[in-house]
């Protein structure tokens, strides 16, 4: 197919989720070692509500630009390839980085990050901020910068992947020395039911673990229990969660919590793992900064039941390749909740930002 002249894509000043607006620009053209992408689906996360905010500021050696085109995760089919490049010694070769039009493809959010710990340098890559993000009709990227899904994927569901879904697996996956995956007999916690809990749920059910799912609505927690939840709690009418899931346990703790919560839960997370276990932090829906006269001494709460505090920061690339063999085998369906137009991207955000979605909100960008 033939590109458009021109293309619509969001633009955020980074002053508030009422303030977004729309812009019309030439369509780009891929450069060496690059394709031409046409979006078709765009999921959000609440990364995206924070940049758009203006309130996504803990990574100092990040500078945002004043103006960015939000948001990182997108599911889209390569429309046009640049030219390869011919030295011998160049990375491009890689086989995976070879893409030709017709392919489904994945955003990557931070296209630099390709195996291992991430570093400095990459956050400066990412997708959204600092970086231009994907909610644009069209979008040129590194070809390391995508990666072709699995067919049984829907476009929505696909672009639900590379935050979220990836987050997940590192929270449950990165601690394993010897590459084998959470199974049986491991118990994980994943507190809420937004995108990153729901979709650790999923992969930990999949792959034979037992799960508990914390939230303080009983309408998800039942919705989560069809997702293979062997235990749900609404911490709302039982604020004592931590014992539950030590009961739940015999009392030996869950071998990995899916922190979320930050300031609000991280202390209960420490009560309720396992000695030697471990809790993945991604988020802090529960502030950033625990209430005064009661600071959480996480140094203490570490040695008390020999825990390790693992921030997560998303995964590579070839992480993201491995979990998407594992999601086709198991043939794992991402959750979306709602879908909006491209039109309503604006009111996605707010939608997100108010908390009521369970699993992914997505933007169709292409009816």
């Amino acid at each position: 197919m033939t590109p458009p002249q021109k293309v619509k894509r969001w633009l955020t000043g980074q002053n508030g989720l009422d303030k977004l607006r729309t812009e019309e620009v030439d369509c780009p053209a891929p450069g060496e070692n690059e394709v031409l992408v046409e979006v078709h689906a765009v999921s959000l996360n609440y990364r995206d509500t924070e940049v758009c905010m203006g309130l996504y500021n803990h990574h100092k050696s990040v500078e945002q630009p004043p103006a960015i085109v939000p948001c990182s995760d997108m599911c889209g089919i390569v429309v046009a390839v640049g030219p390869t490049s011919n030295s011998s010694s160049d990375p491009y070769k890689n086989p995976a980085f070879r893409l030709q039009t017709g392919d489904r493809v994945i955003s990557t959010f931070a296209p630099s990050h390709l195996t291992g710990q991430i570093q400095a340098k990459d956050l400066g890559s990412g997708l959204g901020g600092p970086a231009p993000g994907v909610l644009t009709q069209y979008r040129v990227f590194p070809t390391y910068g995508v990666v072709r899904i699995p067919e049984y994927l829907s476009d929505a569901e696909a672009s639900c992947l590379p935050i979220a879904a990836m987050t997940a697996w590192m929270s449950l996956n990165c601690m394993r020395p010897n590459g084998e995956i959470v199974g049986q007999g491991e118990t994980i916690v994943c507190q809420g039911t937004g995108g990153v809990s729901i979709s650790a749920a999923q992969i930990a059910a999949a792959a034979g673990a037992d799960v508990i799912v914390t939230s303080s609505s009983d309408e998800k927690l039942q919705r989560a229990n069809k997702l293979g939840a062997k235990e749900t709690i609404n911490y709302r009418s039982k604020p004592d969660w931590d014992n539950i899931v030590l009961s739940a346990t015999n009392g030996a703790g869950a071998d990995i919590v899916i922190e979320v919560g930050g300031a609000a839960t991280l202390r209960k997370s420490f009560e309720c793992v396992r000695f030697g276990g471990l809790i993945s932090c991604i988020g802090y829906l529960g502030g950033k900064q625990d209430e005064a006269g009661d600071r959480t001494n996480t140094n203490l709460l570490c040695l008390k039941r020999n825990v390790t505090l693992k921030g997560i920061l998303n995964g590579p690339r070839d992480a993201l390749e491995r979990m998407l063999r594992f999601y086709e085998e198991k043939k794992i369906k991402p959750v979306v909740d709602r879908e909006f137009k491209f039109e309503e991207a604006d009111e996605a955000l707010k939608y997100l930002f108010s908390g009521g979605h369970f699993g992914k909100v997505v933007i169709r960008v292409k009816a």
